[in-house]
Parts: C-alpha cells; structure tokens; sequence
C-alpha cells in the first residue's frame, strides 16, 4: 500500500467511488443472506415437523403464535436500536475501514449470532440464555450469566431511556426527566403484559418507521450527486459518500485504535450478547423452525412440492413423489449392475 489511497492505484476499482462502494456493500450484504445463511441453517437442520414452544406451550402471554412478519418487525427493533445506530455513528471517525466491519461482521457474526442463539433457545422451550448455559455448562455458568445480563441490561435500559429522552425533549418541550418517566412507564407495562398486547402492536410501527427514515436516507444518498438538477422544494444536500477510500488507514482524530476499540464501538449487529437476551422473546412467538432464518437471520427460502415444504417431509414420502427423468433417449442408460441395484 505504501500510504497511497486505494482509490489512486491502479487495478479494477481504481475508478469506483464512494457510491459503488456503498451499493457494493448492500449487495454483498444481501448475498450473504442467500448464500452464507443457508449454509447455517444447514447446520442447524431446522425440522418443520417439530412443535414450537409458541405451539407446544402456548398460554397467550409469554408463548404465543404470531405472524411471521410481526415477529420480523419486532427482532429488527431488538437489534436495530439506538445501539446501533450511534455505534455506527461513532464508527464513522475511524474512516473506511468501519464500512468493511459493518457488512463482513454483520454477515459472518452477527447473522450466525442472532440466528444460533434464537433457534436453540427455539430448541428448548424458549428458556433465556442463563438457562441454556446452565443446561450445558453447570449452576455456576448460569448465575454468572444472570449475574452479566442483569448488569448490562440495566446500563442498555439506562442508555435506552435517556437516549430517546434526551433527543425528545428539545422536540417536544419536555423535561429530559418526564420522558425518562414515560419510557420507564413503557418498559413496565412491555413487561408484565402479553407479549401481543404491547410489544406486538407498537414495535412493528416503530420497525416500520425505522425503516421508512432508513429509506429516506438512503435516497437522498443517492441523490445527492443529482441535487443541482432536482426541483429547488426537495432541499438536496451536498454531499459526498466515503469521500476517502483508503480502507485500511485509521482516521479517528483522537488515534484511538482500530483494534480493538473500533470493534467494541461498532458491535451492535455486527456482534453484541446483549441480543441473545432478547432473541428468546421471539422464539416463543414462531410457529414453525422453519421461520427461525427470515426472523433471526434475515432471508429464507423454501422448496414446495404440492404445497408442503420438502424439508417437512420424510425420505419415503420424498421418494414417492420425486422421479427421475433422463434426456438421454436410452431404455437403460447405465450399467446392467446399476440399473438391478
């Protein structure tokens, strides 16, 4: 590299911008949702025939049946919080590089992190993970593990509380102090309630309108370069993507270092325990294993062979209605051996 930006060397992307990159990085997100999150779940053999705890222990509180799109909505605002968003803020001051951890962390540790702790916790019975750790590694792993989740989702409350209050408060006139109450007053009655009361009617408006501001931003990216030509009532800004495309050079201005605090600072959806406390919600929710990929990992696909999912069915029923046909216009395409055995 010898200190010269990547965008001054020669080779193939020597002439993409800041742009291309950008777009490069949500198409290689979405490919890792295809491809690297088919390769987990055939890790973790998700069975369709197998009864869920929202079905096998339903109670219409805790462990209840929800549409899959609801329970989608709910798991992006669990991981797509205020974390997120102000890590990814944060990161931008180390330059570059913090796109590169972004799409590869999501995909390779946050994508297999989300998606193994809400199946196994699917797996049994929706339990939390202290129980889970305590079902494989002992009593001691298990109160330590209550101990680190009552710690941090304390300080995440905290920070989830004020956070919101804080940018409510100059909106609306309100003291920081009375949306601190009121979001408290929320946390409570999301608690003790059904599940399908509170959580399952507001977090999918929230998701949604994440997802609309989400949009908005990213057309007026994309945009941007346009703005001299767009009608004067749009109010276009002027900006540049990733104006310096040297990706592996530390720009923060206080020279902390990219390992490992860069890391640390973007850990939300790349990689972060905290959302295996709330993956466990959602699993009560789930009807069949087969949801656990669009809820957990983000895509998923399926095979139907007369309106039922091949991987629900067994190898005798498969054999019955599966044939195959050869192109070959031979009687006995193959050896004598082969064709008897």
């Amino acid at each position: 590299m010898n200190g010269q930006p990547v965008h001054e060397m020669a080779g193939p992307f020597s002439n993409m911008n800041g742009y291309c990159y950008f777009i490069l990085g949500i198409l290689v997100l979405a490919a890792g949702y295809f491809t690297y999150g088919r390769v987990l779940e055939r890790i973790f053999r998700p069975d369709a025939s197998r009864q869920t705890p929202a079905v096998a222990c339903t109670d219409g509180v805790d462990y209840v049946v929800m549409p899959r799109w609801r329970v989608f909505l709910i798991q992006l605002l669990n991981i797509a919080g205020l974390g997120p968003i102000f890590g990814a803020v944060m990161g931008v001051l180390y330059g570059p590089a913090a796109l590169l951890w972004i799409v590869f962390g999501c995909i390779l540790g946050g994508m297999a992190h989300d998606y193994f702790s809400g199946m196994i916790s699917l797996r049994h019975k929706g339990e939390n993970l202290p129980e889970i750790l305590g079902r494989y590694l002992g009593s001691q792993a298990q109160w330590i593990s209550r101990a680190v989740c009552i710690v941090f989702s304390v300080l995440v409350g905290v920070v989830f509380a004020v956070g919101p209050a804080a940018i409510l408060s100059p909106m609306t006139g309100w003291s920081v102090s009375a949306w601190v109450w009121m979001i408290f007053g929320y946390y409570f009655l999301a608690t003790i309630l059904p599940i399908q009361a509170i959580m399952g009617k507001v977090y999918p408006l929230f998701s949604v309108a994440l997802i609309i501001m989400v949009m908005g931003i990213l057309g007026v990216m994309l945009l941007a370069p346009f703005a001299d030509s767009m009608p004067a009532w749009m109010h276009l800004p002027r900006m540049e993507v990733l104006p310096d495309l040297d990706f592996f050079h530390n720009r923060h201005p206080a020279d902390f270092p990219l390992f490992p605090v860069m890391f640390i600072t973007i850990a939300c959806g790349a990689v972060s325990g905290f959302h295996a406390t709330q993956s466990p919600l959602m699993a009560r929710c789930l009807k069949t294993e087969r949801e656990g990929l669009p809820v957990f990992g983000g895509v998923s696909g399926r095979i139907m062979l007369e309106e039922a999912d091949i991987h629900s069915l067994s190898m005798e029923e498969l054999r019955k209605n599966v044939g195959l046909v050869f192109q070959t216009p031979a009687l006995f395409p193959f050896s004598i051996y082969k064709n008897l055995t």
